[in-house]
């Protein structure tokens, strides 16, 4: 017997799994393989500051996203700005809540759109 959802093991005698409270099944389905995701960048800082509320933020959203260089960008002093890269399907939604942010200091992405359209 096996538990559909955490994909546990479980003896003859066992009807549920004891951690997901879930039925159990005789056979579990074939595990999907992951595709391929594609991620573009929104914008680029160097503040620890900004990328402590953009986190918050896009979490709370439930956005896919990672900062490239954050890690990094720590050991040379924040010297070099690490770049938000959010997943293709959600750059739009990302910009639209991000767009209005006054975040301390940007490279590129939202703080260029916004150059375009104050001009």
């Amino acid at each position: 017997m096996f538990c559909p959802k955490c994909r546990s093991e479980y003896r003859e005698d066992f009807t549920s799994c004891t951690d997901c409270n879930v039925p159990l099944v005789s056979e579990l389905p074939p595990e999907s393989k992951p595709g391929f995701v594609d991620y573009k960048e929104v914008l680029s800082t160097n503040s620890p500051s900004d990328r402590a509320l953009i986190k918050s933020i896009l979490d709370a959203e439930g956005i896919t996203y990672f900062f490239q260089g954050e890690y990094v960008s720590a050991y040379v002093y924040n010297a070099i700005p690490v770049r938000l890269m959010v997943r293709e399907d959600h750059v739009q939604k990302a910009m639209d809540i991000l767009k209005d942010l006054d975040l301390s200091f940007t490279f590129g992405g939202l703080s260029s759109e916004n150059e375009k359209d104050e001009d």
